[in-house]
């Protein structure tokens, strides 16, 4: 129903802010996560919203950006996942965590969002692996962040790219990678074979 709405930030809830637009205030529900990225009131913005019915209510969600919107609605896709529980694990995780951990199969970090069970974050998994692209969360994660991540990003790419190259599985070598803790100084060398001493555990 709505794509969009654009307007001036009047109140800052916990889990919910109030846009005001030609004198009408729109409650909209969105992640904890995303407060800190306000400055406070007053401000013109524009959030991307998602229009949730049900029998006895009618809320509006909202995001920042069109992909972390897309991710929301993939999570409600989800058998066992509502606009709660998407909103909870997008508040623990962002976008690009989150589609790294389904892809390296990281159950253990999807299940710390609150009321998201082990069971029902390895159904998540299983239901979003093949609707996620390994490059494309490269390429997401690229455009995300600053260019020190950036550069960590790349490390992991041309390790993933090494590693499939030897046989493995694009979702074996990320979960490997994934394990390894990555440091400015790391060189795609050593990365390399942290992973393949990773893969051992695997």
């Amino acid at each position: 129903m709505y794509s969009y709405i654009k307007g001036e930030l009047v109140e800052i809830l916990d889990d919910t802010i109030v846009l005001e637009v030609n004198g009408i205030g729109y409650n909209i529900h969105i992640p904890a996560s995303m407060i800190d990225k306000f400055s406070g009131t007053g401000q013109n913005i524009k959030i991307y919203t998602y229009f949730h019915v049900k029998e006895d209510s009618m809320k509006l969600y909202g995001f920042l950006t069109r992909d972390d919107l897309r991710i929301f609605k993939l999570l409600l896709g989800v058998n066992g996942i509502g606009p709660k529980g998407a909103l909870a694990i997008l508040t623990v995780m962002t976008p690009d965590d989150l589609r790294f951990a389904i892809l390296g199969e990281d159950a253990k970090t999807i299940a710390k969002a609150p009321g998201i069970g082990t069971k029902t974050a390895q159904r998540l998994i299983l239901e979003l692996k093949d609707k996620l692209d390994l490059q494309e969360a490269f390429a997401a994660k690229l455009i995300h962040t600053e260019e020190t991540a950036a550069s960590d990003t790349g490390i992991k790419n041309e390790a993933v790219q090494a590693l499939t190259a030897l046989g493995y599985s694009s979702t074996e070598a990320l979960k490997a990678i994934n394990a390894v803790e990555v440091t400015e100084e790391i060189t795609v060398e050593e990365l390399l074979k942290a992973a393949l001493k990773q893969m051992a555990f695997l």
